[in-house]
């Protein structure tokens, strides 16, 4: 790799990190929100290593050559000819290794991409294909407030219906947001949340089905108040996870939508 593409590549690199964790949100596509500070710093260090290259890059003024004295003879060697051959540069049969291969260019694209192009949020497409995260097993419920609509997470929802042997949610009017995950084949469609555990690689979905209401668009962000939708015992394993719809609202997309965050409740 010729040294002004090393250059180049380092700058693009740090500045589109820095881009997208110091002036923007775009790094919580990648990333959870606890890793700010180390994509600010890494973009701060590619940077700096960009601007040392190319400073060190830069020519040497032209010196004067020495030459020997009264009693010298002959011409001076050139500096390449009288050190011989480059072991860095030559193998045993003559192959010049100083340069990368032009495959390398493509290492641009990445850096670029961090500057110019944000990729899209994981949604509906990522949700749909992927069966719902298991919660964590919960042993002791506290009382649920007398609120009403009663501000929930989607996994707190499920806890309750799925492992709260005082039933404590059935006829409770909830509230509970996401974004819409369609369900093909059935007239249900689920309110769905997307957690990131360290990154988009290791994102998992908590879904909730929603009956009594029509889809609305693909990864619609809405917020849904209802009943728990009976089946099965409520507070074992046997409850669906699923909603009667009274409202449903469409909302803002939170500026960190790859977390459970309580939501809030909807100015009117």
């Amino acid at each position: 790799m010729r040294r002004p593409l090393q250059v180049t590549l380092l700058v693009l690199s740090g500045l589109g990190l820095l881009h997208a964790s110091l002036f923007t949100d775009l790094f919580l596509r990648y990333v959870k929100e606890g890793m700010r500070p180390l994509l600010i710093g890494s973009g701060a260090v590619l940077l700096v290593l960009g601007v040392a290259e190319a400073w060190a890059s830069q020519p040497e003024p032209d010196r004067p050559h020495a030459h020997g004295g009264p009693g010298s003879h002959g011409h001076d060697r050139p500096s390449h000819e009288a050190a011989g051959p480059d072991p860095a540069r030559h193998d045993g049969h003559g192959h010049d290794h100083s340069s990368v291969p032009r495959v390398a260019w493509l290492l641009l694209l990445p850096a670029l991409s961090l500057l110019f192009y944000a990729p899209p949020a994981l949604g509906a497409y990522t949700a749909s294909r992927e069966a719902p995260r298991a919660v964590d097993r919960q042993r002791h419920f506290d009382p649920l407030p007398a609120t009403s609509p009663l501000p929930m997470t989607l996994t707190d929802f499920t806890r309750r219906v799925q492992q709260d042997r005082e039933q404590a949610i059935r006829g409770r009017t909830v509230l509970l947001t996401g974004f819409v995950t369609p369900e093909k084949g059935r007239d249900t469609w689920y309110l769905t949340r997307i957690i990131l555990s360290c990154c988009a690689a290791d994102a998992q979905s908590v879904k909730v089905r929603v009956h009594g209401t029509g889809a609305p668009p693909a990864d619609t962000w809405v917020a849904v108040t209802g009943t728990w939708h009976p089946g099965g015992t409520l507070g074992t394993a046997s409850s669906p996870t699923a909603l009667d719809a009274r409202t449903v609202t469409r909302i803002p997309r939170p500026a960190n939508g790859y977390t459970d965050n309580l939501p809030l409740v909807p100015s009117r």
